[in-house]
């Protein structure tokens, strides 16, 4: 949500998420048409821009489909832009890489955000080297007001040096706020078409020719960020003591304005190209050349094969997120700011394990998992947290799709034997995702694995984005539905070995799951219901789960799911947490003396 203020005569002011400004900054800038798969730190992007009814925007199954039709657009003439996580800029590689050759006709921009910290992420991969291996320029904003000028800057400088060029945020830039002053969109307008082969067909002989014109397109954007009138300007020399030096960029400068604010400072708007001449000034001025980034040491290592001698990872981790403290101890001999608040002196909070949330519909597959004592080969999402206890059933998490892959991978190393005891999940969103391709391969190689797919009716992980399976497009507008048994069957699962469970069901699950185990073909089981956070899934306020504690005999099975609506009271009683209980009745499907029952609806 954004919060604004005006008056006096003044432009708007509003305080924005980074990527909400991100999305001002598009649509300010005239953009049309904007197609993303949500991934946090980045869903709040397109989120916002669906805000704007003028402009074209979706989700797409995945990153490659939103950067193709983005490109299309692009090549059409319009302004057009994809938004992305950083694992997700693997998945939309393919044609990056590609669009670099072919250039563009309206501006294109690709908008990535890295998770340095892992705070919803299986890695810490680092995005400038797309732009390096692409040859893409890459711009990143260090707050919310750059994050809405530099996305107007890369569309301009996209349609100038006909290049796509990426956006890199980072989940602090991402997730933090400040001021954003706002300004009137500019008109939408889409540029002629004209037939053009050798320069949008990547046919070999073609492509050879276009190598060479993104080498001149790199070498002009660097000497262009020397020129005044050019890139400079994204990028800014803040001259202090020259004792020390630092060049930054990103949400570091911030931490480094806040650790030495009488270092001299460097701080690049534009990370790839880097600019030569600029940094050789900078660094000629300063006693001590200091680089702060987090991740690689991608500046340090371009700036030193400069011939430039600086000090960087040596004195900083390559690891997790960087902090004010932790530059202010590694570059200052300043002392460390006292606590306002002796926190080694008080109580410790107990730990809290991450469980899924009450009335998850994925607790009672995976419980029935771990009665069958399966193989799990998992998949990104909420369900991931099957691993943990008290399900402790999924054996590997990789990346969106594999859990298919690795299931077929384990039958073919067994020669089929050990898909007698192993499953692979994967949900609706993800299966849609990059799970498809992976299904008709096992089908199609005579595999016999077991692929449960975890319909929740909707994207959960990210926030609850709709996807082609939920009958609804980004605006809630009523769209075409996907069958997924239809879809199963028509990559060549046989009908009889498509089965749908309810997994709140336990038991009953447990039994399709062991008698689909036992067949020798792909099957395929559907574990629908609902998510309990979104209104088709979540109970009517005031209908719970009630306890019958004549019949309880303190057995512990309610309690040992650990379901977060249900404690158990100091005489081994359950309790239920009225504000928590979804009323979804898996506690009720454990108990074998019937001491619960479900609230009527």
């Amino acid at each position: 949500m954004a919060y604004s203020c005006e008056g006096n005569g003044n432009p708007r002011l509003e305080i924005m998420l980074g990527n909400e400004a991100v999305a001002r900054g598009a649509y300010e800038a005239g953009v049309k048409f904007v197609s993303s798969y949500p991934g946090t730190p980045s869903t709040e992007i397109t989120e916002t821009i669906a805000k704007y009814d003028e402009v074209a925007c979706e989700w797409a199954p995945n990153e490659k489909v939103g950067a193709e039709a983005a490109i299309g657009a692009s090549i059409r003439g319009a302004r057009a832009m994809t938004c992305m996580k950083h694992v997700g800029m693997n998945v939309c590689a393919d044609p990056l890489f590609t669009a670099s050759y072919s250039g563009v006709n309206g501006g294109l921009v690709f908008c990535v955000a890295d998770d340095p910290g892992m705070h919803s992420s299986q890695n810490e991969q680092d995005s400038r080297h797309y732009a390096r291996a692409s040859k893409v320029p890459m711009l990143e904003p260090s707050d919310s007001e750059e994050c809405r000028d530099f996305t107007k800057y890369a569309f301009e400088l996209s349609e100038k040096y006909d290049t796509p060029v990426i956006m890199r945020l980072h989940t602090r830039v991402s997730h933090s706020r400040s001021i954003v002053p706002v300004n009137a969109p500019d008109e939408i307008r889409i540029k002629d078409y004209t037939k053009d082969s050798g320069k949008y067909v990547m046919m070999p002989a073609n492509a050879l020719k276009k190598h060479i014109v993104v080498e001149e397109r790199t070498a002009k954007i660097i000497e262009d960020t020397s020129a005044d009138d050019g890139i400079a300007g994204l990028h800014r020399i803040e001259m202090r003591d020259s004792k020390l030096g630092i060049i930054t960029a990103g949400a570091a400068y911030q931490y480094v304005r806040d650790a030495v604010p009488d270092a001299s400072v460097l701080k690049l708007g534009m990370v790839w190209p880097l600019p030569e001449k600029l940094i050789k000034e900078f660094a000629s001025k300063v006693d001590r050349l200091v680089v702060v980034e987090e991740l690689d040491p991608f500046i340090e290592n371009e700036i030193k094969a400069m011939g430039i001698k600086c000090e960087g990872k040596e004195l900083f981790t390559m690891l997790y997120e960087y902090s004010t403290a932790m530059i202010r101890a590694a570059l200052s001999d300043l002392p460390l700011p006292v606590k306002a608040i002796d926190t080694d002196k008080l109580p410790v909070a107990p730990d809290r394990p991450p469980v899924l949330c009450a009335g998850c519909p994925h607790k009672g597959l995976f419980l029935a998992l771990h009665r069958l004592k399966v193989t799990v080969t998992g998949d990104i999402g909420c369900y991931t947290l099957g691993a943990l206890p008290p399900m402790q059933a999924v054996d590997a998490v990789i990346c969106m799709g594999a859990s298919v892959g690795m299931a077929h991978g384990f039958d073919k190393a067994t020669d089929g034997e050990a898909s007698r005891h192993t499953v692979g999940v994967i949900g609706d969103s993800t299966f849609l995702h990059s799970g498809i391709t992976n299904l008709m391969n096992a089908v199609y190689n005579e595999s016999s694995i077991t692929l449960i797919i975890l319909d929740n009716s909707i994207t959960g992980m990210t926030g609850h984005q709709q996807n082609p399976s939920t009958g609804y497009n980004i605006r809630l507008e009523k769209a075409p539905q996907v069958s997924l048994e239809k879809l199963c069957e028509s990559v060549g699962v046989y009908p009889e070995n498509i089965r749908v469970v309810d997994p709140v069901d336990t038991f009953e699950t447990e039994n399709v799951i062991k008698e689909e185990l036992a067949k020798e073909t792909v099957s395929v089981v559907i574990a629908r219901r609902p998510c309990a956070l979104i209104p088709t899934g979540r109970a009517r306020k005031g209908i719970n789960v009630e306890v019958d504690y004549e019949k309880c005999k303190k057995c512990g099975a309610c309690g040992r799911i650990m379901c977060p609506a249900l404690v158990m009271g100091e005489d081994r009683m359950p309790v239920i947490d009225t504000e928590a209980c979804n009323n979804c009745g898996l506690c009720v499907n454990m108990c074998r003396f019937d001491a619960l029952r479900k609230g009527e609806e």
